[in-house]
């Protein structure tokens, strides 16, 4: 099978992008992915030896914009689906996987006019815009929150569910912002390090890029020591030394923390696409496996609880709820519906 993966802007559509053509590879499938020029595509796939071939077209969101801007974002995605008709008939592609986000609608299209079926996997509890637009014309629908989906559980890579492991002990905190970064997140870590000083427990920290320097600054100033990073693709490496992560709640990082036995505490982005983080974590919070708090709590007081909370019987329920394999199932699925 010859199946085009795209999608992206943000790390969480491209983390499924990245589970999938793991799987597809170990299938003995061939993939090429279509992305965009803007967001984060480039720097996950310009130079990734999985795809056969990877393309990065000229598009920009159109939900966010108004009046002329959304005009000539849907001029872009037009040509884009022009330049995805053409990548898709080169490569001879037998199926198009969308993991959604704005760069999936060229391709996405392009699959349809040209009678292709199209897989899409919604990664949060609230359904997106393209997506729904979609979904009537996609032979698969895959999500881990819809109790009707032909497959339960979130792709994630095999690193995560193979590693998983019980958390006893709170030795490491990681915290994790987002592909971005997450002030709130980085004034929380900096709030209750030399608490966590206090307690000997090392600190993991994904700043981003754009905060990077004033939170490098305020850890010298305090002299405490912290594994600290703006952008990193290593992050499952660091996630796998964690025992408590502090996260906003993308979809893709929530379910790589559930597969991988570490129990969280999410603080959603508050300006989500219909405040989908906060539905996505709500899902975790309801199923007793963590916790959640908005932004604007009183977060540093609520964070101190949890680091005197048992992290042993979350960590066993977050192992036992996840669902291995999942990338596999999609791909699989695909492959038996052509």
């Amino acid at each position: 099978m010859k199946i085009c993966i795209t999608g992206g802007g943000t790390g969480g559509h491209l983390m499924i992008a990245a589970a999938l053509v793991e799987a597809a590879k170990k299938e003995g499938h061939e993939a090429i992915f279509i992305g965009s020029t803007k967001g984060q595509d480039k720097k996950y796939f310009e130079h990734d030896s999985l795809f056969k071939s990877v393309y990065f077209l000229e598009t920009t969101g159109v939900v966010n914009q108004s009046g002329l801007g959304k005009f000539k974002a849907l001029f872009k995605i037009f040509k884009a689906f022009l330049e995805a008709r053409k990548i898709l008939k080169t490569h001879k592609i037998d199926a198009v996987y969308s993991v959604g986000g704005f760069s999936a609608a060229p391709a996405s299209f392009a699959s349809l006019s040209l009678r292709l079926p199209l897989f899409i996997h919604e990664q949060n509890a609230v359904t997106g815009r393209l997506n729904s637009l979609l979904k009537p014309f996609s032979r698969g629908f895959i999500s881990a929150y819809d109790k009707t989906s032909s497959i339960q559980g979130y792709p994630v890579k095999e690193i995560f569910y193979k590693n998983a492991r019980v958390r006893e002990k709170l030795e490491t905190i990681i915290f994790l912002g987002g592909s971005h970064g997450a002030k709130a997140i980085n004034d929380l870590a900096l709030a209750v390090a030399p608490r966590l000083q206090e307690k000997s427990i090392k600190i993991i920290h994904q700043a981003g890029e754009n905060d990077y320097a004033r939170v490098n600054a305020e850890y010298e100033k305090m002299g405490i020591e912290a594994e600290l990073y703006g952008f990193t693709k290593e992050l499952e490496t660091l996630v796998l030394r964690a025992d408590l992560a502090v996260s906003r709640a993308g979809a893709s990082t929530l379910w790589e923390l559930t597969s991988n036995g570490l129990p969280a505490f999410y603080i959603p982005y508050p300006h989500a696409a219909g405040d989908h983080q906060f539905y996505n974590a709500r899902f975790i919070v309801e199923n007793d496996l963590g916790w959640c708090e908005r932004e604007g709590a009183d977060l540093e007081v609520k964070l101190l609880e949890i680091l005197d909370e048992p992290l042993q019987e979350k960590s066993k329920r977050l192992i036992e709820y996840a669902n291995a394999d999942v990338a596999l199932k999609m791909i699989r699925d695909a492959e038996a519906k052509l």
